[in-house]
C-alpha cells in the first residue's frame, strides 16, 4: 500500500493513537451494541472529542485540531477498522454530515453554540435531509420552515435519520418558499428539545444494527431565526456542498473494510481443507482475491487523487461521485465473494462476514444511490 509516500510520521502517530481507540473502546463492544441496535453516543463521542477524533481538520477555535485533509482521512481509514458499518457511519455523521455546514456556512453563534460542543463530543449530532416521499430527489421535500417574527416554524417529517433516537440537534434542510428552483430551501440548526418535536419510530435496519435510524416528525417546532445557516434560500446549495464530504467518507470505509475482510477470508481459506488441500490453494479463489486487491488499490489511489486536489483547492466533486460509485460497488462485490468462500458458516450471523455482507449494502444506497452518482458524473463530465 506504500502509504509512507503520503503519510508523515506525524500521521502515523494519528493513526496508532485512533487504532489503539478503535481496538480498547470501541471492537470489544460491538457484540453488545449491535444486538442492543444503539451504541452510546454520548459516551463515546465524549471519549473521541477529548481525544480530538473528531473535529480533526477543523479549526481549533471551535473545538477541532486544525489539521488537514490528510489527517482527516488518515482517522476515517482508521474507523473503517471498526468492526461493524454502523459506529462508523454514526462517527462520519457527526464529523463529516451534519457539522461542515455550520462550520463553512454558520454564524459565529451557531458556531459556538451547536458546532463546539459536537467536535468535543459534548452534543451528537444528525442530518436531516431525507423525507418520507423525498430522497434522492431532494428538491421534491416538503418539511416547511415558515417565517414568523423571530422564529421558524417548522412542520413536516423526516425519515431514515442516523442517530435520531440520540441528536442533541439536527442539521435540517427545510423548503422555506413555494417557489420553484434550488432557491426555495434552507438549511437550519434544529434543537431537539424544543417543543414540537417527536420521535415517531425507530427503524428497522436489514444492517448497520449499531446505529440507530429513525423517523421525526416536527409539529409547529418554533425554531429561532439565528438558527438559520447560511442565507435563506441557499440552503439546497450549501447542502449540495455538504454531500462531497458525506460522500468522501464513504471511500475509506470501502476500500479499508473491503481489505479487512478479505484478510479474514484468507485466513478462513488457508485453515479450511476441502479434497485434502487448504481452499486458498485454489487458483479461482486466488484469482478472485486478486482481481479485488487490483480494484482496491485503484479506489484507494483515487482517494489520495481526490485528497492531492482537496488540499490544492480544486472541486473534486466529480472524483468523489466516482469513487463513492466505484465504493459502493466494490464493497458489494467484496463481501459477497468473501461469504460465498465462507461456505454454509459465511450464513451464519455469528461469523463477522455475515454482517459486513449486511451492513455494506448500504454504501451504494446511502449519500446518493449509484444511479443518481452516475447521473451526477455524466453531468460533471458535460454530457
Amino acid at each position: 500500500m506504500g502509504s509512507d509516500i503520503y503519510f508523515t510520521k506525524e500521521h502515523e502517530l494519528v493513526r496508532k493513537a485512533v487504532r489503539d481507540f478503535v481496538n480498547k473502546e470501541i471492537n470489544p463492544h460491538v457484540e453488545e451494541w449491535e444486538e442492543a441496535g444503539m451504541t452510546p453516543l454520548h459516551d463515546l463521542f465524549k471519549k473521541m472529542g477529548e481525544l480530538g477524533f473528531i473535529g480533526i481538520r477543523y479549526d481549533e477555535e471551535y473545538g477541532g485540531e486544525g489539521l488537514d485533509y490528510w489527517y482527516e482521512t488518515v482517522v476515517l481509514e482508521e474507523f473503517a477498522r471498526i468492526q461493524c458499518g454502523g459506529i462508523p457511519m454514526a462517527i462520519a455523521v457527526q464529523s463529516n454530515m451534519a457539522t461542515p455546514s455550520i462550520y463553512d456556512f454558520g454564524s459565529e453563534y451557531l458556531k459556538q453554540t451547536y458546532l463546539k460542543p459536537a467536535l468535543k463530543g459534548e452534543m451528537v449530532a444528525a442530518i436531516a435531509v431525507t423525507e418520507p416521499d423525498a430522497g434522492s430527489d431532494v428538491a421534491a421535500l416538503k418539511t416547511f420552515a415558515k417565517k414568523e417574527g423571530d422564529h421558524y416554524i417548522l412542520n413536516g417529517s423526516k425519515t431514515f435519520i442516523t442517530n435520531g433516537l440520540q441528536a442533541d440537534f439536527l442539521t435540517l434542510l427545510a423548503r422555506t418558499s413555494d417557489d420553484p428552483g434550488y432557491h426555495s430551501f434552507s438549511l437550519f440548526v434544529v434543537p431537539t428539545d424544543i417543543a414540537g418535536y417527536h420521535v415517531s419510530k425507530k427503524l428497522d435496519k436489514l444492517g448497520m444494527r449499531s446505529s440507530d435510524t429513525a423517523e421525526l416528525f416536527f409539529d409547529n417546532m418554533k425554531i429561532p431565526a439565528e438558527n438559520l445557516i447560511g442565507t435563506e434560500g441557499e440552503g439546497f446549495i450549501h447542502q449540495m456542498m455538504q454531500f462531497q464530504h458525506e460522500r468522501f467518507s464513504a471511500l475509506p470505509l470501502s476500500y479499508i473494510g473491503a481489505r479487512e475482510m478479505i484478510d479474514e477470508t484468507i485466513e478462513y481459506l488457508k485453515g479450511r481443507v476441502v479434497f485434502g488441500k487448504p481452499l486458498i490453494k485454489k487458483q479461482i479463489l486466488r484469482h478472485r482475491i486478486v482481481e479485488w486487491l487490483t480494484e482496491i488499490e485503484a479506489l484507494q489511489q483515487l482517494t489520495y487523487h481526490i485528497v492531492r486536489m482537496k488540499m490544492a483547492g480544486q472541486d473534486a466533486s466529480k472524483e468523489i461521485s466516482m469513487g463513492k460509485l466505484m465504493g459502493g460497488t466494490l464493497l458489494n462485490k467484496v463481501m459477497d465473494g468473501c461469504l460465498q468462500m465462507h461456505g454454509g458458516m459465511g450464513f451464519m450471523n455469528e461469523m463477522r462476514v455475515s454482517r459486513a455482507f449486511r451492513d455494506s449494502r448500504l454504501i451504494s444506497i446511502g449519500g446518493g444511490a449509484n444511479e443518481v452518482m452516475s447521473d451526477v458524473i455524466a453531468k460533471l463530465s458535460g454530457f
